[in-house]
Order: structure tokens, then C-alpha cells, then sequence
């Protein structure tokens, strides 16, 4: 059974194409290994719900533009689960019929990720595929707490934009 990958759209201020982010999410899973019976969410929200998340799950002030929320925490017997967010590359869901491995929701500010973009990512669109990778990246293990964990998560996130989404927006 192929991972499925849910995207809403619940904020009005910017277009997304919750279409190609679901694209880009499903062969950014593939690329990390995730096979079989599981399921990511992808939110697009506004700077009022971003702003209350932050502040009741991370405890910072103010809109951010990037979420992750792992959802499973016994994925560890499927493979390696560092800081409790996903089980990470290589690791296969049960083919017994249970229910789905739940990935986890990335959440992603729009108005915030436009704000930002043009002095990080450059434009909307690569700041929207920069903030989407990262955040699959959290919920697959990956962190930038040390330097040397964010150094290599940087790396990934660049390879897997150029594999996966540079190559198709030329």
C-alpha cells in the first residue's frame, strides 16, 4: 500500500497548490525509505493558528514558519527514532492489515514563509518546498540542535530539493 499524503489548505492570504506539495511530500517520503501503510498531513495555516501552536506546543512567541508534529511514538520497533519523531529511513510498516503508521503533520505558515523568502529561499514556491522537506525531515528524526545535526540536515534537505523539486520547476 503506497504512504498517503493528506494536504489542507486552511488560510486564504496566500495560493498554494496543495497538489504539487503533496507530489513533492510523497517522493521526498520515497526518498527516505518510507514504504508501506502510512500517512503524513500537511496544513497550510494561517499566522493566528500558527501563533497559538507555537506558543502551546513550543512555547515561543509570535508566528513561526514551520511545524512538525510526529504522531506515533512506538514507530521505534520499525527502526531507529532518536528525539520521538519518525522511525527515519529504511523502516517498513506491518502487513498484517493494522492501521496505518501515522507519520505525523507538518504545518506551514504561508504569510510567514512569503515574508521570508525572499532573503532565505528566494522565491515563494522554493521557500514552501524548503519548509515542507525540513519539516518531513523532523518527523523522520532529523534535527538541528547541534551543529554538526544541522549541518547534516541542511545537506539532506539541499540534496533531496535538487532531486526532487529543482529539477522540476526548470
Amino acid at each position: 500500500m503506497p504512504v498517503e499524503v493528506f494536504v489542507a489548505n486552511e488560510q486564504t492570504e496566500k495560493a498554494v497548490d496543495c497538489a504539487r506539495w503533496a507530489e513533492l511530500a510523497r517522493a521526498v517520503l520515497a526518498a527516505e525509505g518510507v514504504r508501506g501503510d502510512a500517512e503524513l498531513s500537511v496544513l497550510f495555516v494561517d499566522e493566528a493558528t500558527i501563533t497559538a501552536l507555537n506558543e502551546r506546543f513550543l512555547e515561543s512567541t509570535g508566528p513561526t514558519d514551520v511545524l512538525a508534529f510526529p504522531i506515533d511514538e512506538d514507530q521505534a520497533v520499525f527502526g531507529r527514532s532518536p528525539d520521538n519523531g519518525g522511525s527515519g529511513p529504511g523502516w517498513e510498516t506491518a502487513e498484517d492489515g493494522s492501521a496505518p503508521v501515522l507519520i505525523g503533520d507538518v504545518v506551514i505558515c504561508p504569510a510567514v514563509a512569503w515574508r521570508n523568502a525572499p532573503e532565505h529561499a528566494g522565491s515563494f514556491d522554493d521557500e514552501i518546498a524548503l519548509l515542507l522537506v525540513h519539516g518531513i525531515l523532523h518527523l523522520l528524526g532529523m534535527d538541528h540542535e547541534r551543529p554538526a545535526e544541522a549541518e547534516a540536515m541542511e545537506a539532506r534537505e539541499q540534496e533531496l530539493l535538487d532531486d526532487l523539486f529543482r529539477s522540476k520547476s526548470t
